[in-house]
């Protein structure tokens, strides 16, 4: 697929985390870009400041007839009016991953997969290859903080992507070296079991080119499954892996630790984002930056000044009586980590989850595990599922996960009374989690803690 002879391009849904790093991409090749969202976001109004047209009804005449390319997110369901005007119109139709598939045929590409921690992983690669100067072009999952975007424009021609499994969007691309974070669980409305799951990942691993590298989390139940390449094993404390880490201590907030490379143990190594399990991540990023042939010592310095993800573990409010951290974690795993690290920060401090469902089949696939790791917190406030591309599923609300939650507090609110929920009640740690649009309260609840 020739992206060269696209002038106009036209995105359905380009205010998600992927389209919007694709508009950004051919917005910065000169190309004519617009698109449209359901509702106005922070996001979309980053692009439209960037000179990115975007609109947000769902009328025929507002779509742009000229488009000689559409995109669209696999969110966008089947009978919206502007994805069924450019389809039954002739009009050149495209899958946001057909399309990252299509830019990584022509780079030398490093995909990150992986049921969570793909983001962090993805994102400290490519502040490893831009800090360093060996430099990259990147599409991220969430907005990096060192360079307020998901987007970042390279001189050369490598590429880091985030590569998504649901809908099996990773099988589009062609990576040259690879890294899988986890294989757990997750989008069962898709696979239908976990043994569907690993099947997915074990065809993207051997998707990696024959002379490329797969660098992959210790204990995966694919490890059987995986191709005859070159590979490397990482694990935060498993010192049977190639690359682990050999002892941590946390300072002020930060954690300082020491790291065992095939054997070679270096110290002096700096983590400034929130959470061990961000130790486990630079494992991840350290292994492809130092098979790329970059310096411990430009490694190690650029991590030391990683600011990490918005939304991974954000601290977005803190002072002698209370922090408050945001997290994008909408998988029970992903929230056991969470809550786990808080606990070692935080040690002693009362902590109140607020979560918010993503997903009515999530929900419903996963509701025990969900109460499982919430109870680890002392008190636990569910809102409303959030739907995203998915219709109601009769029986199934929060009320499910609910049910399971044991021996501490349990309160369901609508989203709408959260700020009245935080005013009245002081946790030592307040915690928003989870994938849907809870993060737009972020800046009320702030200045709620602030003037309390």
């Amino acid at each position: 697929m020739d992206l060269n002879r696209y002038n106009k391009i036209f995105l359905i849904g380009i205010g998600g985390i992927g389209m919007s790093a694709l508009a950004r991409y051919f917005k910065s090749y000169g190309k004519d870009v617009s698109g449209y969202d359901k509702t106005p976001t922070a996001l979309t109004n980053e692009l439209m400041r960037e000179g990115i047209p975007v609109f947000f009804e769902d009328r025929q005449e507002l779509y742009p007839a000229d488009a000689d390319l559409v995109v669209y997110t696999p969110a966008i369901p089947a009978g919206h009016i502007g994805l069924q005007f450019y389809r039954n119109n002739g009009y050149e139709v495209r899958k946001r991953s057909e399309i990252l598939g299509a830019i990584s045929a022509n780079y030398y590409t490093i995909a990150v997969a992986g049921s969570h921690g793909k983001t962090t992983v993805s994102s400290m690669i490519a502040h490893i290859l831009q800090h360093s100067g060996f430099g990259c072009t990147a599409f991220l999952g969430g907005i990096a903080l060192n360079y307020n975007s998901n987007f970042i424009l390279g001189q050369n021609d490598v590429a880091v992507m985030e590569a998504d499994e649901f809908d099996r969007s990773f099988h589009r691309l062609a990576p040259d070296m690879a890294v899988i974070t986890a294989v757990d669980t997750d989008h069962l409305d898709i696979y239908g079991t976990k043994e569907k799951i690993d099947e997915a990942f074990a065809e993207f691993a051997a998707r990696i080119s024959a002379d490329g590298l797969l660098v992959i989390k210790t204990n995966q139940s694919i490890r059987h499954a995986l191709p005859d390449i070159k590979k490397v094993f990482y694990a935060l404390h498993d010192n049977t892996a190639d690359v682990y880490c050999a002892g941590y201590r946390i300072q002020k907030g930060s954690y300082h630790f020491r790291v065992s490379y095939f054997g070679e143990v270096t110290d002096g190594w700096q983590l400034y984002t929130g959470g061990f399990h961000n130790v486990e991540n630079a494992l991840a990023a350290i292994s492809i930056a130092r098979a790329l042939g970059i310096t411990v010592e430009n490694i190690r310095e650029a991590l030391a000044t990683f600011k990490g993800i918005r939304r991974r573990f954000e601290k977005v409010y803190e002072d002698e009586r209370i922090t408050y951290i945001d997290d994008y974690a909408h998988h029970p795993e992903e929230i056991r980590v969470l809550i786990e690290s808080v606990r070692e920060l935080y040690p002693g401090r009362r902590i109140m989850a607020v979560f918010q469902p993503h997903l009515f089949t999530r929900t419903r696939d996963l509701a025990v595990s969900f109460a499982s790791e919430l109870s680890k917190a002392d008190e636990v406030v569910l809102l409303d599922i959030y739907p995203a591309r998915e219709e109601p599923i009769p029986g199934v609300t929060s009320q499910i996960i609910a049910r399971h939650i044991r021996n501490i507090p349990c309160t369901l609110i609508h989203k709408e009374q959260l700020p009245k929920y935080i005013l009245s009640h002081r946790p030592d740690i307040l915690l928003t989690i989870g994938a849907g649009d809870i993060d737009t309260y972020t800046p009320v609840l702030a200045k709620i803690l602030a003037a309390r």
